[in-house]
């Protein structure tokens, strides 16, 4: 089965000329992203639904193995109770249409504020959700990690409904201090999360939040290893999503661990070291 590495976006301003080619549109990155990377965390939907001529370009701008993963909207997940918004979820899926055949995995990131009070409504969520897509399952109250009740409920939840827990890597960027904008940033930004590592569905799906500066990185992906290729042996697929602070080297990293997990990457000029040594 194959692994899905991608990063958190298709397009950045330090990357033309890096992993993109220098003289594209900005409507054209995505095709040069797409020879690299198989697949893309989809953060957009998160505030809204692209419009149907945008998902159709996307569409046609990609191979036909890879797989957008897009966010459940903000409106249903943060707005008011998940029973309540079932509606919204099955129109966000319909809006999808035009990219149903590349779609990859939906996935649905919970705040922090909805905890175990919210599990029968995840569970209706679930069930009305059509099974011929895949989802996934963020969650970030302090009870899903406590190894209590609650966090078994969720996993058996997960479990039955074959629903893939997320999971956030996010070690890296609080491993030092914030010693640069975009790492302040980030800590005050991203989840600071135990990473309780368990696959509740087919396709598990790890979300990799790296420190700026790569050296720092490798002894917390390192250990990935074994177990992405654990699981792709046992027939799963698995999803990788690579970021930084500010993502400038977020290719680089991605190809690292590519080449780690012997899948190595297309060559994209990134890769090659600058005049002194350093990349990019």
């Amino acid at each position: 089965m194959p692994l899905y590495l991608g990063l958190s976006q298709w397009s950045h301003p330090a990357w033309p000329g890096q992993l993109l080619g220098r003289e594209l549109k900005t409507t054209e990155h995505l095709l040069d992203y797409g020879r690299v990377f198989n697949s893309v965390e989809g953060n957009t939907s998160f505030y809204g639904v692209p419009d149907a001529n945008s998902l159709q370009r996307w569409a046609g701008q990609v191979p036909e193995d890879f797989r957008f993963t897009f966010k459940f909207p903000s409106t249903v997940s943060h707005q008011g109770r998940l029973t309540d918004n079932l509606p919204l979820a099955l129109d966000f899926i319909e809006q999808l249409a035009p990219l149903h055949q590349k779609l990859g995995m939906l996935m649905l990131q919970l705040p922090a504020a909805c905890g175990p009070e919210q599990l029968d409504g995840l569970e209706q969520l679930l069930a009305a959700l059509p099974d011929r897509f895949q989802y996934g399952v963020e969650v970030r109250h302090p009870a899903f990690f406590a190894k209590g009740e609650a966090e078994r409920q969720l996993n058996r939840l997960l479990l039955e409904k074959g629903a893939n827990r997320i999971i956030m890597d996010s070690r890296p960027v609080f491993s030092c201090p914030p010693t640069t904008p975009a790492l302040a940033d980030a800590q005050q930004k991203k989840p600071k999360v135990p990473v309780h590592i368990i696959s509740t569905g087919p396709a598990p799906v790890v979300r990799f939040i790296g420190h700026p500066a790569p050296e720092v990185n490798k002894p917390f992906w390192q250990p990935w290893v074994p177990r992405i290729n654990s699981w792709l042996d046992e027939g799963k697929s698995v999803y990788l999503f690579v970021h930084t602070a500010d993502n400038r080297l977020a290719p680089v990293l991605a190809a690292e661990i590519a080449a780690a997990l012997h899948q190595p990457l297309p060559d994209f000029p990134g890769l090659a070291p600058g005049p002194q040594g350093s990349l990019f």
